[in-house]
């Protein structure tokens, strides 16, 4: 499951770096791959720009899920590109767990 963008900014930019590395990572490994029940409800500020304690606030509530039951009792491997300080993934992974997810594991290409 990779982590998603907020719809605006996955238009502006043209692409989801963490989607497209989660495609091919599922391809390779035969995995299945689920981008629609992890969404970004929020719009907030990149991240790059801001320091530990910043970046913990900015992903606060910023994560939804639709279709609980796809994540219910599950393990679920989250995935993004680069991990800094890991407030995003620790968001990501806090919904995931109120959602009912057995276990979630994370991968990174970059920190």
């Amino acid at each position: 499951m990779p982590i998603p963008l907020h719809p605006r900014k996955e238009r502006v930019r043209g692409f989801n770096q963490a989607d497209l590395l989660a495609h091919d990572l599922a391809k390779h490994l035969s995995l299945t791959i689920d981008t629609q029940t992890l969404v970004r409800t929020a719009y907030n500020t990149p991240q790059t720009r801001l320091h530990a304690q910043e970046r913990r606030a900015n992903v606060e509530n910023i994560f939804s899920i639709r279709n609980r039951e796809k994540v219910y009792k599950k393990i679920v491997v989250l995935l993004d590109d680069v991990k800094t300080t890991g407030s995003t993934l620790e968001q990501a992974a806090h919904i995931l767990k109120q959602a009912g997810a057995k276990e979630i594991w994370t991968i990174t290409f970059a920190h």
